[in-house]
């Protein structure tokens, strides 16, 4: 018979594909069970701080963060991904691992990250980062204009005595123009050098 003869196709390994079916089935069973584990426990926490035993839910809280880290490894080689928490300093999520991972300046806009949000960062096999806010900061609004800093050539907002970096991506975005009245968010503590564009108000 000649191998290139159109009459006969290749059969696929059915029994090779449902065996990788059934590992991949296998993978996500674990991994739900172990994220299941994680909540009973940070539920369990919660209950203790409630009746107001504090040193049992210290203990458990211990426990808690080890078991999370355990899970964190066990869900990387499960899945190949690899997951880190952070903190957003204005441009950069400052890892866990002390390593500064760049956050795209489009979602830090979108989602109004303020310093000081806690992110977690995923980064799947094939070397995509997701990001995703679950620690927002408290936060208050201020009214600023925008400006321009000499020195860099880059848009910021002053408001009163402060002056803000704000991310460009976000001026482009509103189609800001020095002089416009902006309005920012900021950490409710003192100290923040970027401020979150909220929107802003076009000059006359």
């Amino acid at each position: 018979m000649n191998d290139l003869d159109p009459t006969f196709e290749y059969e696929p390994d059915v029994e090779s594909h449902a065996t990788e079916v059934e590992h991949g089935d296998a993978r996500t069973r674990l991994a739900m069970q172990m994220l299941h584990q994680v909540r009973d426990s940070l539920n369990h926490v919660i209950q203790l701080l409630e009746e107001g035993d504090t040193a049992r839910a210290t203990r458990r809280m211990v426990d808690f963060v080890s078991q999370k880290k355990s899970v964190a490894g066990e869900l990387e080689d499960l899945t190949g991904s690899r997951v880190l928490e952070g903190v957003f300093d204005g441009q950069f999520m400052v890892g866990s691992d002390g390593v500064r991972y760049n956050v795209p300046e489009n979602y830090a806009s979108k989602s109004k990250l303020v310093e000081g949000d806690i992110l977690k960062l995923t980064i799947k096999p094939d070397g995509t980062y997701l990001f995703k806010q679950i620690g927002p900061v408290d936060r208050k609004r201020l009214v600023g204009r925008l400006g321009v800093d000499s020195s860099t050539n880059e848009h910021v907002v002053i408001s009163g005595d402060a002056v803000y970096k704000v991310l460009a991506a976000s001026i482009s975005y509103f189609k800001g123009a020095t002089g416009d009245e902006v309005v920012v968010l900021v950490p409710t503590s003192d100290g923040c050098v970027w401020a979150a564009v909220e929107n802003i108000v076009r000059g006359n």
